[in-house]
């Protein structure tokens, strides 16, 4: 056996090497190509073996991993590397009894002095096992390799599966301080501070592995993500390095789509969302339709950008949809000055009230909900988000507060009305609006007079209204107040001597009012009569 692995690596040691820098590098697909081409060529090559399911097994292709497994040929099933092979996939499976008797007869054959072989099964245990198993299995290694820094890594690695942060962070420093030019070490202490959310130092970290390797594609992707909302100029610069030293996949294309949209290069956008599209046919992932919406937003053209965001919501799934989506697509429909698609505009904005959770943004959605169903004259639903609005609501103002009721009684619901104007007066009692509108609302209730629901009211209203007679309202009012009081005693009361009474207070407020001359000659004539 040992003959067996002096010949495998000796023959094909630039293969096997090329196959894992694709690992390293994580070129999982080009690493698939390299392991599996050597595997067909010598089938007898257990590392080749080994590489090949580690690389299905980093992309979460486990049944691909055992399908290749399944159809190795007897030559190999003996081979340790093969054995780890079997035992890692086995291990993905949650086959731990089964994986610990591979991995047991790999290391038994080696005597567990094949460095490479401790380290893959100590791998396999990080992604799927005992971290403490892991780490045992890397301190053997380390016997055998002690200036390895990528043995220090996988130690690293093993304790922050064990949730040692602090013991990792030591074991990628020695890595560090072993082989400065290891990017791996340097991404991972980036990584720590990543789960912190610390991003002054993940970034540090980030940086120092392109340092160390300018090449190295899982720092180059960090990076582009961390500036893809800050410097969409430099994410873009990250972002092509990250696909120059990365296996091409349709992802790759999805998120060049982003980055050109989010560097305003709209049309190179559409025209990239739209080839996407044709690619990938049903299969398209729905938020390209949305990200087509925007772009044509972009490019002030709403009504194309509804268009795709209508195609949005027929296909994600409501889980994606977020309150932003909505606001959007009520914004692209109001956007010129027709009001003709003003109630679908509002349709999309009630959704966003039933997902958002920000109370404050809550707020400003009711008032443009209410304002969309006031530009369509709807009245009622004006009243219902003024309503929402103004209930627990800090920064809302009295001015809100007239409003709503003003829309209850445009809308007329006079019930409703009177009670906004009820608690306006409570709350601001100097002033004449709320009893004159609460008047008016109770007036509306009781149209025939028959229970005198806005006397009191209308009482109020002029005892405020006499505190200051310079109220830009104070004659029309007084005068509307008085003779709603004199009708009232001369229809309901029959007290004629009253209802005179209430209009020659009518004269005394505006002194031509022709009608009030008119009602007190009429009532006298009917008082003398009887």
């Amino acid at each position: 056996m040992a003959v067996l692995l002096l010949w495998s690596a000796g023959m094909h040691a630039q293969t096997i090497a090329e196959g894992n820098k694709n690992l390293y590098y994580q070129r999982y697909h080009s690493a698939v190509n390299v392991f599996s081409q050597l595997s067909s060529q010598q089938p007898g090559n257990g590392a080749a073996w080994l590489g090949l399911a580690t690389a299905y097994l980093a992309q979460n292709a486990a049944p691909k991993a055992a399908q290749a497994i399944g159809n190795a040929p007897a030559e190999v099933q003996d081979h340790p590397y093969f054995r780890a092979a079997k035992g890692s996939l086995l291990l993905a499976q949650n086959k731990k009894d089964s994986a610990a008797v591979f991995f047991g007869q790999a290391l038994d054959q080696t005597r567990q002095k094949d460095a490479a072989l401790l380290q893959a099964i100590a791998k396999a245990h990080i992604a799927w096992g005992d971290a403490s198993r892991a780490l045992e299995l890397l301190q053997q290694a380390q016997k055998r390799e002690k200036r390895d820094a990528a043995i220090n890594t996988l130690m690293g690695d093993a304790y922050r599966k064990m949730g040692n942060s602090g013991e990792a962070y030591k074991q990628y420093q020695e890595a560090i301080a072993k082989n400065d030019k290891y990017a791996r070490a340097h991404y991972q202490l980036g990584d720590i501070f990543l789960s912190q959310k610390n991003a002054d130092m993940y970034v540090q970290h980030f940086e120092k592995a392109l340092a160390a390797d300018p090449a190295y594609a899982p720092a180059l992707e960090k990076l582009y993500a961390y500036e893809f909302a800050r410097n969409p100029q430099k994410a873009r610069a990250y972002y092509m390095q990250f696909m120059a030293n990365s296996d091409t996949s349709v992802n790759n294309q999805y998120d060049l789509a982003d980055l050109l949209y989010i560097n305003k290069e709209f049309n190179e956008a559409i025209a990239k969302a739209q080839s996407l599209v044709q690619q990938e046919g049903e299969a398209v992932q729905p938020r390209i339709y949305k990200m087509i919406g925007y772009s044509y937003a972009g490019l002030r053209d709403t009504a194309k950008a509804a268009t795709y965001m209508q195609q949005y919501f027929q296909q994600a799934p409501d889980s994606v949809l977020v309150p932003q989506d909505f606001v959007s697509m009520s914004a692209f429909l109001t956007a010129d000055s027709d009001t003709a698609n003003d109630s679908l505009a509002a349709t999309y904005l009630a959704r966003a009230v039933e997902v958002e959770k920000d109370s404050a943004t809550l707020y400003k959605y009711y008032q443009q909900l209410a304002e969309l169903a006031k530009n369509r004259k709807d009245f009622g639903e004006q009243a219902k988000w003024m309503h929402r609005y103004y209930a627990g609501n800090e920064r809302a103002t009295n001015l809100d507060l007239f409003n709503t009721g003003l829309a209850y009684f445009r809308a007329e619901n006079y019930g409703m009305a009177d009670s906004i104007y009820g608690m306006y007066v409570a709350k601001y009692p100097d002033q004449s609006f709320g009893y004159y509108w609460q008047a008016k609302s109770k007036a509306l209730q009781d149209p025939e007079m028959k229970e005198g629901l806005a006397i009191p009211a209308y009482q109020q209203l002029i005892t405020v209204l006499k505190q200051d007679t310079t109220d830009a309202n104070y004659q029309k009012w007084m005068v509307e107040a008085l003779g709603y009081l004199a009708a009232y005693e001369a229809n309901t009361e029959k007290d004629y001597a009253e209802a005179i009474g209430y209009f020659e207070q009518v004269l005394e407020v505006d002194p031509g009012n022709a009608d009030a001359r008119k009602y007190i000659d009429i009532l006298e004539q009917d008082s003398n009569s009887k």
